[in-house]
């Protein structure tokens, strides 16, 4: 049985990270794997008692899949509202070099409020829109993905791994941010300082950014409003989950919900197809349904491995091989760029338990920067980097030609400052 469920495994891991190449998406993949594994699972167990391990399994997995949902709609109701373009406007300089400071700091410190996905399809965009020649604009792309990913990893809602360990109970909002920004911003300055030193001189606007139905636009009062509130609802996620101690999805729901009822209260004076279009029923036909699909497929294969003490096994091979834990949480990360780091992650917190790691241990705080920021080394690693190959076309030997050396050397020096600044406290 083991084998049979590890065999469907691989193989769903390897047409996952081969998308591309076989030309299946990556969600039907998940999805049809996570379903085997619990089919294989029951014909050889009692089904009731896999049931009951099923419906467990699927509690866990809802909480991060409509934490998830809730975030989506709330950014893309922010994106109905032109709300991204207030960001947009503010960038007037001419220099590349300047330029490249500034978006890639933006994405930094913005993947960390909203998510490094979101921030990336956003800053990617904002790069077509501003940078007419093609290497230089993709040079800049490539950072974005550096950027976002380093920067999703030190918010407790920046990343979905991030977001994973914190739901789970490994670590603590305060914690995640004030022992990972350093390190991030080091896996992100040491590339970005070399890159300066490569582009360089004055800056082409471009005007092939995407066409825009301007038909229905929203007002400048109602543009600035659902920006600023919908900010809000996804900062004050961790504050309510402190308050409450309540799971996180319940304060993105009550976020979307208020931001929803002020939208209809907004519009409700309109024609039906304005308010239509800028409804929060338009968000979620936006919303990347695909996406919330595939981490339900893959998370559920997952939790099949957990339930058969596969990853247990897992955990004591690598134990006994590799020792320290630095070097097996360093190579997670490096795995996370050939395959998602989704399901790395729930694998290493099914392998480890709270017991033997308790919440806020260095363990888990560096299982969230590997994860995080490993996924950089290639473009299909991470989900921010499948996103901006799929809009800017980034060529996947490029990347791996131009950017991948810059995401490794920033990779080990944030591992390193994570340990020397561990070494300092302790």
């Amino acid at each position: 049985m083991e084998a049979a469920i590890l065999i469907i495994f691989v193989v769903g891991y390897l047409l996952i990270a081969l998308e591309h190449n076989v030309d299946i998406n990556k969600t039907a993949s998940a999805l049809i794997t996570g379903v085997l594994c619990w089919t294989v699972y029951v014909f050889y167990n009692d089904p009731h008692e896999v049931t009951h391990q099923l419906l467990e399994q699927l509690g866990e997995i809802s909480g991060i899949l409509f934490f998830l949902m809730g975030a989506m709609t709330i950014v893309e109701l922010i994106d109905a509202h032109d709300g991204f373009e207030i960001i947009n406007s503010r960038i007037t300089t001419r220099s590349r070099k300047k330029l490249l400071w500034i978006i890639s700091l933006l994405t930094f410190f913005l993947s960390a409020i909203l998510d490094n996905l979101t921030t990336t399809i956003v800053m990617v965009t904002l790069v077509i829109k501003l940078v007419r020649n093609q290497k230089a604009r993709m040079m800049f792309v490539g950072m974005i993905v550096l950027a976002a990913n380093a920067g999703g990893a030190w918010s407790p809602i920046g990343d979905i791994t991030t977001t994973m360990l914190w739901i789970g109970g490994q670590i603590s909002t305060n914690t995640i941010v004030t022992e990972l920004i350093g390190p991030s911003l080091v896996s992100l300055l040491v590339p970005l300082t070399l890159v300066s030193f490569m582009i360089g001189g004055v800056l082409e606007r471009g005007e092939i950014g995407e066409a825009r139905d301007h038909s229905v636009k929203a007002s400048e009062t109602e543009q600035r409003t659902v920006f600023t509130l919908g900010l809000l609802a996804l900062l004050s996620v961790p504050a309510f989950k402190m308050l409450t101690q309540l799971p996180p999805f319940m304060g993105m729901l009550l976020g979307l919900g208020v931001l929803w009822l002020i939208t209809e209260l907004m519009h409700r004076g309109k024609n039906p197809e304005q308010k239509q279009r800028l409804s929060v029923i338009r968000a979620l036909e936006r919303m990347d349904v695909p996406s919330v699909l595939f981490f339900l497929g893959i998370l559920l294969a997952v939790g099949v491995l957990q339930n058969t003490g596969q990853l247990a096994s897992l955990a004591t091979w690598l134990t006994e091989t590799l020792r320290q834990e630095e070097l097996i949480l360093t190579m997670i990360g490096v795995l996370s760029a050939v395959v998602d780091n989704v399901p790395l992650v729930a694998a290493t917190m099914g392998m480890y338990s709270l017991e033997v790691y308790p919440m806020d241990s260095s363990f888990w705080i560096l299982l969230a920067f590997c994860a995080g920021t490993g996924g950089s080394l290639l473009i299909i690693g991470s989900a921010a980097g499948v996103a901006a190959m799929g809009i800017e076309k980034i060529p996947f030997g490029w990347y791996l030609k131009h950017v991948t050396w810059l995401a490794l050397l920033g990779y080990l020096a944030g591992v390193a400052s994570f340990l020397l600044q561990k070494w300092m406290v302790h």
